[in-house]
């Protein structure tokens, strides 16, 4: 994937900042805004982001289908945005929002449900 070829109206002042993948892509965490539960996960380039910023619902970058989609507008399960915010390396965003319906492509509430606790073992920083 190339994303130069892709036009974007991400404010150049934010793209400086991003330090994205080699297809042009970063990481984008959502999360539930009131209850910090994580969501999902999904990619991002710049005008994904610059969509997300702008109007108010979540774009994200299909790598499988290299297009733009916006979530919930096939299923009904619209994410609506209350905050973003760039982590401190510049390759993922912390997208904050109020979720309406299931999260996941599978109908579960978050990604998360249904691949289960891997078994790490639980530890405690040093007294």
């Amino acid at each position: 994937m190339d994303t130069a070829v892709r036009p974007t109206s991400l404010d150049p002042a934010i793209a400086a900042r991003l330090k994205r993948d080699d297809n042009g892509l970063i990481a984008a965490v959502t999360q539930q805004w009131d209850t910090g539960e994580v969501l999902m996960v999904g990619w991002m380039d710049d005008e994904a982001l610059h969509r997300t910023l702008t109007t108010g619902r979540c774009t994200y970058w299909s790598r499988s289908r290299q297009e733009y989609w916006v979530k919930g507008d096939t299923s009904g399960h619209q994410q609506w945005i209350k905050s973003v915010a760039l982590d401190c390396d510049g390759d993922a965003v912390l997208v904050s929002v109020d979720q309406v319906g299931a999260a996941c492509h599978t109908g579960d509430r978050r990604c998360f449900d249904a691949g289960g606790d891997l078994g790490a073992v639980v530890g405690s920083p040093p007294q």
